[in-house]
């Protein structure tokens, strides 16, 4: 369904000259009017905040048809994959374009420790992959699409960390109708106390359900038992990691499997499929066709899949 297609219809007036004067909702809050103006901006991350914090008629407008459109113009591989076959986006597009363009920040949980809240900010670059988030899915989740973003890092050392912090995210497609959520469900896995960053849902800890790969921690270039991770009943996927020091990559391999209890045991290493969302040597068509799907906020495309820049404005 495009964009005309969620259009609300505008019923002819009475009489007197056509266009937007005709319509229900003349200038500003007619919908066509509004399209046009987002899409001559580029879609303005900032425009957009400002329009729906207006009123509530323009709040309902972008919670409805903008928000989403937004998403599509900055990720349209990412949104096409997420929506495909009519999947349900829950929680809605205000939370998934919330998930694009926000760093959730952190804070500590029983199952990772830090000495201070790290507050939230927005992200001016994220990427997220479908390949990236195969590694934090358990082998009997395999067949569930889910996309993660890379670990935004944030030095902490001040705090008294000599490692720098990693905070991710991600969403599911079509979570309600996913394994993981089976899996959770039929462990009788409890909610946590703490909301999603997104859309306020209550969450899951993957860490309590032992539902954590060993590739996550590969992925994210942390260690075992580093990290944490939780997903909401809406299927948006926020977490925390350490980060190891480049120096210690080494080591971190050599290490094997030392995770703890936490981790998921009857996940097969082999089937991770290897780094497949690097270009190793392989055509940047060949990383195009085979799926990989990075998203990055422009819009833009490159011989590697899109690149998502989180803007306030239009791209240059």
């Amino acid at each position: 369904m495009n964009a005309n297609q969620r259009l609300k219809p505008s019923h002819q007036g009475g009489g007197g000259g056509g266009g937007c004067a005709d319509s229900p909702e003349p200038g500003i809050l007619n919908e066509r009017v509004l399209l046009l103006v987002f899409e001559s901006i580029q879609w303005d991350l900032r425009v957009l905040c400002l329009l729906s914090s207006v009123n509530r008629k323009l709040r309902a407008i972008a919670k409805r048809l903008l928000w989403r459109e937004l998403c599509a113009y900055r990720a349209p591989r990412m949104v096409a994959t997420l929506t495909a076959g009519g999947a349900r986006i829950g929680g809605g597009w205000p939370a998934v374009a919330k998930l694009m363009f926000f760093c959730c920040g952190a804070e500590p949980s029983r199952n990772f420790r830090m000495g201070q809240q790290l507050p939230g900010h927005f992200a001016s670059t994220s990427r997220f992959s479908k390949t990236s988030g195969r590694s934090f899915l358990p082998r009997r989740c395999r067949g569930d699409v889910l996309y993660v973003s890379d670990p935004c890092e944030h030095e902490m050392k001040k705090a008294g960390h000599q490692d720098d912090l990693g905070v991710y995210r991600g969403v599911f497609k079509e979570f309600s109708g996913s394994r993981t959520r089976a899996c959770l469900i039929g462990r009788r896995v409890g909610l946590e106390d703490r909301a999603c960053p997104y859309c306020g849902a209550r969450v899951w800890s993957m860490t309590t359900a032992r539902l954590v790969p060993r590739s996550a921690a590969r992925r994210l270039g942390s260690r075992n038992g580093r990290l944490e991770y939780f997903v909401c009943v809406n299927g948006h996927l926020h977490g925390t990691c350490w980060l190891a020091p480049l120096s210690s990559e080494e080591e971190e391999e050599d290490d094997g499997g030392g995770g703890g209890g936490e981790f998921d045991d009857d996940y097969d290493d082999d089937e991770d499929g290897g780094d497949d969302d690097k270009e190793g040597g392989r055509s940047g068509q060949e990383a195009v066709n085979e799926g990989d799907d990075r998203a990055a906020t422009d819009g833009s495309t490159s011989s590697t899949g899109e690149e998502i820049i989180g803007e306030w404005g239009p791209a240059e």
